[in-house]
């Protein structure tokens, strides 16, 4: 079985509403096996464009517990606090 990760780059607009969002997330991920594994900021460009400035990313078992964790009731519940604190960028991969 291979990991998958979920890679969400961030550009947070309201400080405050975010913190709220990050502190809800992790109870999100238990019960499918997910995990933060950073969260940061960029310090240096070193190739290309720059984009959002944040950058956090997740573990999870499997492709299936990254779209069970997305489509849950728990997670989705968090979607509007999200998008009134940042704007959010997420993507899946298996690796």
């Amino acid at each position: 079985m291979c990991s998958a990760y979920v890679i969400g780059q961030v550009t947070v607009h309201d400080p405050e509403r975010w913190m709220e969002y990050v502190e809800r997330v992790p109870a999100t991920l238990a019960p499918w096996g997910g995990e933060v594994v950073m969260r940061g900021q960029r310090t240096d460009m070193l190739a290309g464009e720059p984009g959002h400035p944040n950058i956090v990313v997740l573990r999870f078992p499997d492709r299936a517990a990254v779209e069970q964790w997305h489509a849950s009731a728990e997670y989705q519940a968090l979607v509007a606090l999200r998008d009134s604190a940042a704007q959010v960028d997420l993507a899946a991969y298996q690796a």
